[in-house]
């Protein structure tokens, strides 16, 4: 029965449908996160470590210390 072939691939037919939108769904996710974005909704660029001397230099540049608590703290780091 040269039809019964036929009845068993289309009974596979449907996953077809399932692994083209899994496909979709890694390709959205991989582009999303090379676009800057994350799961989480943070586009922010990763940060990198500052220094205690960087902080303490962005302090001063503030304004939210003074030239002689600066000079103090930078001496307690060296």
């Amino acid at each position: 029965m040269p039809w019964m072939n036929g009845m068993w691939a289309m009974g596979w037919m449907w996953i077809f449908p399932f692994l083209f939108l899994a496909g979709l769904g890694v390709f959205l996710m991989v582009f999303m996160r090379r676009m800057g974005g994350d799961s989480c909704g943070n586009s922010s660029p990763p940060r990198k470590e500052e220094t205690p001397k960087e902080v303490l230099d962005q302090r001063y540049a503030k304004g939210e210390i003074t030239r002689e608590q600066y000079l103090e703290m930078r001496k307690d780091l060296d």
